[in-house]
């Protein structure tokens, strides 16, 4: 009686042991969380160097098609001048 007592004391010993150290525990959410909110800003930082890379070849390009609209309408109003 005294055994069984005592293997069953050191069981829930050994069960709240383990379940108060399974509570310190970070889930998975909580540890992609954290890891997200210290690597947010090396992600904005490097999404915003994606941004640029793309955004000024694209401005020069939309500055070279409103010049090439510029020449075509002026070469469209030197021929019809000349033909009328």
């Amino acid at each position: 009686m005294k055994k069984s007592r005592g293997s069953l004391l050191f069981t829930f010993g050994l069960l709240a042991v383990v379940g108060l150290f399974g509570c310190n525990q970070e889930t998975p959410i909580e540890k992609t969380k954290a890891a997200s909110a210290s690597g947010n800003a090396a992600t904005q930082a490097a999404g915003q160097a994606a941004v640029d890379a793309i955004k000024t070849p694209l401005d020069k390009a939309r500055q070279a098609e409103s010049t090439l609209e510029n020449s075509a309408e002026q070469t469209a109003a030197r021929i019809k001048e000349s033909t009328q």
